[in-house]
């Protein structure tokens, strides 16, 4: 059984555009979009810092769901990590969904402070670390949580507050590991078209499904979800884009929609944020959310906040 289609959008956390990601939250809410998310690279100086705006964003809006996409997790402690999110959806009224990853650019992580494991199989096996931690300390709420690994350490917290409902982990993942790893332990996928494109999909269901046998865990436990980068062409000079480049999709409303029925029905992907990459922005997240969105619940399997 497939889940229900998710549709959402992407918050730019640039310093110079604070305005318009209140203005796209807030479009998200009224519109009944299923949820908004922001990129985490606080190496980053023109970028705000993510969770510090997704808690402002959270007390801007009622009903829409949040979360980083995704955590960078050797910058954050997974214990603290834990709290904030459990505090968050606290206050939200249960609308956190958290996207973790390995970390994406160990430079910049290394300039924080941070420390990024060496190799690969290192850095998946600190992921998972954290991604316990989290786990345990949500479930001992309200008790004591110690934890002994080789990257983290926990001893004798006391976690707390619970979260308001359960929260979802979202695994950032593009290697084997990673993806065995999110079909063993994750919640849900997240990956980006450009850089995982619709020919690319079947094997990466392949290397998660086959984490999900291994740990006995059925495929439809883990959602996957998908930022669709491209142009939302509406014929004009301010919208039309020229990008071809693989999983980057350029066409009008209807294109837009036919695609992302297709990966839903065909590439078995139920999530999706719409990441604008050229051309006039925000008349193009207005047209997603007044013509894609509903044309999307129309004709697909439903959707809407579940």
């Amino acid at each position: 059984m497939s889940h229900e289609i998710w549709l959402g959008l992407n918050i730019d956390p640039s310093v110079d555009r604070r305005e318009e990601a209140f203005w796209r939250a807030r479009l998200a809410d009224t519109h009944g979009l299923d949820w908004i998310t922001v990129q985490d690279h606080p190496y980053n100086p023109n970028f705000l810092e993510t969770w510090t705006l997704l808690v402002a964003l959270g007390m801007a809006t009622q009903r829409v769901r949040l979360g980083p996409n995704v955590a960078c997790t050797p910058l954050r402690s997974p214990a603290m990590l834990a709290k904030m999110s459990a505090t968050l959806d606290v206050l939200t009224g249960g609308r956190v969904e958290l996207g973790v990853g390995a970390g994406a650019l160990p430079e910049g992580i290394y300039a924080f402070g941070g420390v990024a494991p060496a190799t690969p199989a290192e850095r998946v096996a600190a992921f998972r670390e954290a991604v316990e931690i989290l786990r345990g300390m949500w479930a001992h709420s309200g008790g004591t949580f110690s934890y002994a690994g080789r990257f983290y350490r926990v001893t004798g917290a006391r976690p707390g507050p619970a979260p308001a409902h359960p929260i979802r982990l979202w695994f950032g993942a593009l290697g084997p590991r990673m993806l065995r790893l999110t079909g063993r332990m994750g919640d849900g996928l997240l990956v980006s078209s450009p850089y995982v494109p619709p020919e690319r999909l079947p094997e990466v269901h392949r290397r998660i499904d086959e984490g999900a046998a291994e740990a006995g865990r059925p495929p439809t436990a883990i959602r996957r979800g998908y930022n669709l980068m491209g142009v939302l062409d509406l014929g004009r000079p301010d919208t039309q884009g020229t990008s071809r480049r693989p999983g980057v999709i350029v066409g009008p409303p209807v294109r837009w929609v036919e695609e992302i029925l297709r990966l839903h029905e065909e590439l078995r992907m139920d999530a999706f944020i719409f990441w604008p990459v050229m051309g006039n922005e925000r008349i193009q997240v207005e047209a997603f959310a007044q013509e894609v969105v509903p044309m999307v619940r129309e004709r697909g399997r439903g959707g809407g906040r579940g």
